[in-house]
């Protein structure tokens, strides 16, 4: 079994990773943990908080195009309990750039909205606990 402890690092590869970067900062609050640049080819950002047990990064290999998201279904999900601090997340996507969007799987628009970034993965929002 993996520990409790253990830190999930979510990484997806971008043509576009300074505007990615930024996109995420700015619309879900994380901070820059790291950033590399000509690592062994790749170019690359960790974004999250320092406390939290999950991280995303983005990473851009030289040379290469990776196109856009191969599916509607390539989801980051949030679960905000919280109706206000819920409308503030919804707002800071719409902000930094993100396109709100119909959901293909029609789950995440009961109380949730769907937004897709410049490449076409898209961020989940549900204004409720989850629950398992």
């Amino acid at each position: 079994m993996i520990p409790r402890d253990a830190t999930l690092r979510v990484v997806r590869p971008t043509d576009n990773l300074n505007q990615i970067t930024l996109m995420y900062s700015k619309a879900l609050g994380f901070e820059m943990l790291k950033q590399f640049t000509d690592h062994d080819g790749f170019d690359g950002a960790v974004l999250g908080h320092q406390k939290h047990g999950y991280h995303l990064e983005f990473i851009h290999q030289k040379g290469t195009t990776v196109g856009s998201a191969p599916s509607e279904d390539n989801l980051l999900v949030f679960y905000i309990d919280c109706s206000r601090v819920w409308e503030r997340a919804c707002r800071n996507m719409i902000d930094a750039g993100f396109s709100v969007v119909e959901s293909n799987n029609p789950y995440w628009e009961e109380v949730g909205k769907t937004f897709e970034d410049l490449d076409g993965y898209r961020v989940v929002l549900q204004n409720r606990d989850w629950d398992i």
